[in-house]
C-alpha cells in the first residue's frame, strides 16, 4: 500500500493554513468542507502525525504540522519551478501566480495591468490580494509583492520597476485658511493627515531635501489606514498630506491640490519583491516584466495628460 502523501493534499494543507480554516479553504479551492476534512485526515494518516489543533472557531498548526508546512511549501514550489523549466521554451507561462500589493495602488495601477496580463496569457491563474499591512511573502504563500517602497527583508529579492516619490501637498482652500509652511520645521504647526500604510512611519515623515534626509514629527485631527480616504480629505481642505506622485499627480495638474515645500520629497519607487528561489520562475519573470512595461506606458500617458491639462489652465487664465 502506498502511504506517500499526495501533492494535491500538500497543496490543500498549505491552502488551509493560509486561509486559517476549513470553510475558507473549501471556498478558495471550490470544494466541500467534507472533502477538505477527508483529505487532511488522509494526509495525517499517511504521515502518522497530527497536523492541526482544531476548535469550533479556528485551526492552529501543531509543531509537527509546522514542519510539514515548511516542507510542503518547498516541495510545491520545486514542482512549480520544474514545470517552469520544462516549459521555458514555450511563449505562454501557465499555473498559479499569487500577487499582493497595497489597496490604492493595487486598485488603480496593478489590477488594470493584471487584467491585460490575463488577456495575453490565459493559461495563467492569477490571485491578487490587496493588503495594507506588512506581508510575510513566503509564510503567506505569495509569489510576488508589488510594493511602493523598498524591500528591507534580507532573504527577499527586489527589482525596481517604476520611479516614484511622495510629495507634500494640500488643497488651495486649506492653504488660504492656514497659509503654507515656509520650512520643514513649520509642518509641526500644521494640520497633517497621517496614514498607516505598508512602510509608512506613522506621524514621522522622512523627507529628502537640500540638506539631505530630514525627519519631522507631524500630527492632525484626521488619520486613516487607507490612502484614497486621506487623498479625499486633503481635497476637502482638512490638511497637508504626503502621497505618491502616481496618486496625486492628476489632482496637482488640475490645481485641486498644490505642492507644499516643493524642495522636499520622499523616495518611494515601485518594486517587485519575491523569494530568491523564484528568481528563475518563468511566470514570475513574465509578470514582473509585463507590469514594469505597463507602468512605464501609464507614466508616459499621465505625463502627456498633465502637460495638456496645464496648458489648458494657462490658456483659460490668459483668456
Amino acid at each position: 500500500m502506498n502511504n506517500q502523501p499526495l501533492l494535491a493534499d500538500l497543496r490543500l494543507f498549505s491552502t488551509l493554513v493560509r486561509e486559517r480554516g476549513f470553510a475558507a479553504a473549501a471556498r478558495s479551492l471550490g470544494v466541500s468542507n467534507a472533502y477538505v476534512s477527508k483529505r487532511i485526515a488522509l494526509l495525517e494518516q499517511s504521515l502518522q502525525v497530527k497536523l492541526l489543533h482544531r476548535t469550533t472557531r479556528s485551526v492552529a498548526v501543531t509543531e509537527q504540522g509546522g514542519v510539514v508546512l515548511q516542507w510542503a511549501l518547498r516541495i510545491l514550489e520545486d514542482v512549480d519551478q520544474m514545470r517552469d523549466a520544462v516549459s521555458s521554451g514555450q511563449s505562454a507561462p501557465s499555473g498559479l501566480l499569487r500577487i499582493c500589493t497595497s489597496s490604492g495602488f493595487g486598485r488603480n495601477r496593478v489590477a488594470p495591468a493584471i487584467s491585460a496580463l490575463a488577456l495575453r496569457y490565459p493559461a495563467l491563474e492569477v490571485q491578487l490580494e490587496l493588503l495594507d499591512r506588512p506581508v510575510d511573502l513566503i509564510g503567506e504563500g505569495f509569489h510576488l509583492d508589488i510594493r511602493v517602497g523598498e524591500a528591507h527583508e534580507p532573504h527577499l529579492m527586489a527589482r525596481r520597476i517604476a520611479a516614484n516619490q511622495r510629495v507634500l501637498c494640500a488643497a488651495p482652500s486649506y492653504l488660504a485658511r492656514h497659509g503654507a509652511p515656509a520650512t520643514l520645521a513649520e509642518l509641526a504647526q500644521h494640520r497633517c493627515i497621517v496614514i498607516r500604510e505598508r512602510d509608512q512611519d506613522v506621524g514621522r515623515w522622512l523627507l529628502a531635501g537640500p540638506d539631505g534626509v530630514e525627519a519631522v514629527k507631524v500630527a492632525g485631527a484626521l488619520s486613516a489606514n487607507n490612502g484614497e480616504i486621506v487623498h479625499q480629505w486633503a481635497l476637502d481642505g482638512h490638511g497637508i498630506i504626503l502621497r505618491s506622485v502616481w496618486d496625486v499627480g492628476p489632482a496637482l495638474a488640475r490645481g485641486e491640490l498644490q505642492r507644499v515645500l516643493p524642495a522636499y520629497a520622499q523616495p518611494a519607487d515601485v518594486w517587485a519583491v519575491f523569494a530568491s528561489r523564484l528568481s528563475t520562475s518563468a511566470k514570475v519573470r513574465v509578470c514582473v516584466e509585463f507590469i514594469e512595461q505597463w507602468l512605464a506606458r501609464e507614466a508616459a500617458q499621465a505625463s502627456v495628460s498633465s502637460s495638456s491639462t496645464l496648458a489648458e489652465r494657462i490658456q483659460v487664465t490668459r483668456g
